[in-house]
């Protein structure tokens, strides 16, 4: 099989969204074609595009907040929030991230219960402030 033919192809037919769209049947598809409402992704799909995002989440936090100092356990604290709402709603933080820079990680852990963000994400915020405290993986 021509296979890099067939791909062209594919891609001329199909379009190669890098956004979800809706097809002209009404599903949810995205890729060359990709319908995710009956086919989803695979574990593979998923860990590919999580180690991508965390990429590039990661790089966006090591450019705009400081982390002097900190350990991994603290900087993941950081990472996850980022991951959850976005850099510039991390950067929205700025009591708790002063805080961190001080190196008052329990005034920073309790700024961050202090927040709207704490109610969204329930048991996530109080695991992520523990270890920003602790400085121990929880």
């Amino acid at each position: 099989m021509e296979y890099e033919k067939l791909i062209t192809q594919l891609r001329v037919h199909e379009g190669d969204e890098h956004k979800v769209y809706r097809c002209s049947e009404g599903y949810l598809t995205i890729g060359v074609g990709r319908n995710l409402e009956t086919n989803g992704i695979t574990q593979e799909e998923s860990d590919f595009l999580l180690a991508n995002d965390l990429s590039r989440v990661e790089k966006q936090v090591r450019k705009h907040i400081r982390l002097h100092g900190l350990n991994d356990a603290r900087i993941a604290v950081l990472i996850n929030m980022a991951f959850n709402l976005g850099i510039n709603g991390l950067r929205k933080f700025k009591k708790t991230l002063a805080y961190i820079e001080q190196g008052d990680f329990e005034t920073a852990s309790t700024e961050m219960l202090d927040s709207k963000w704490r109610n969204q994400v329930g048991y996530r915020a109080i695991q992520l402030a523990e270890q920003l405290r602790t400085g121990e993986w929880q």
